[in-house]
């Protein structure tokens, strides 16, 4: 089973990617999802972040608030940064664990990662390919704020958290361009995924 990271920029398409290769058979662990559960779930991830950025982040049940972690860890890098820090090596740990769990299962070729943070957090390091998707900025932006989750100013700052995607591409095995359709996203996905399997 081949473990693979799809990542691109926020707005790219990736989650939409991760659909189709889902749909094709391949398991796909969402690192965001993760990221959340081990925020919820692990005490020793939540007594890091108190540690990191105080008690500002708790909630009236003494649980990290996501909202208000989200607002410190996204103010500025040095924040993004320690956060970054303090959760990437239990996510690393998590898909490992998964990936080892799905192996023995001997279902799938492929397990997908599906992750914006790919190259940032080194995680490539643990891949056997790394997929970029990738699209034009006006696309990307329209994309974003269709979501209605997040204002223009903030999708712009969350995309100066992210590498630029030049470096991305520069560095992936595959670049899917994503600046079409779905259908034409799809007829992508079904093209590489008959080349890694």
């Amino acid at each position: 089973m081949l473990k693979v990271g799809l990542t691109g920029g926020l707005g790219s398409g990736k989650s939409t990617a991760s659909k189709f290769f889902n749909s094709l058979g391949a398991y796909v662990l969402d690192a965001d999802s993760t990221a959340k559960n081990l925020i919820d779930s692990s005490n020793e991830v939540k007594n890091e972040l108190i540690k990191e950025f105080g008690t500002d982040i708790m909630d009236a049940n003494s649980n990290v608030d996501k909202t208000k972690l989200t607002r410190v860890a996204f103010q500025d890098e040095d924040h993004q940064q320690r956060l970054n820090y303090v959760v990437h090596p239990h996510i690393h740990n998590s898909i490992d664990k998964c990936f080892n769990e799905i192996l023995d299962q001997h279902k799938h070729e492929l397990f997908i990662v599906d992750a914006a943070l790919i190259y940032e957090s080194g995680y490539d390091a643990h891949l056997d390919y790394v997929i970029v998707v990738t699209a034009q900025l006006k696309h990307r932006m329209e994309r974003a704020l269709n979501r209605n989750t997040l204002t223009r100013e903030e999708i712009l700052k969350r995309i100066d958290f992210q590498w630029p995607e030049e470096d991305k591409t520069s560095l992936a095995d595959f670049v899917i361009h994503n600046d079409g359709t779905e259908a034409e996203l799809n007829d992508q996905i079904i093209e590489l995924f008959k080349e890694l399997v």
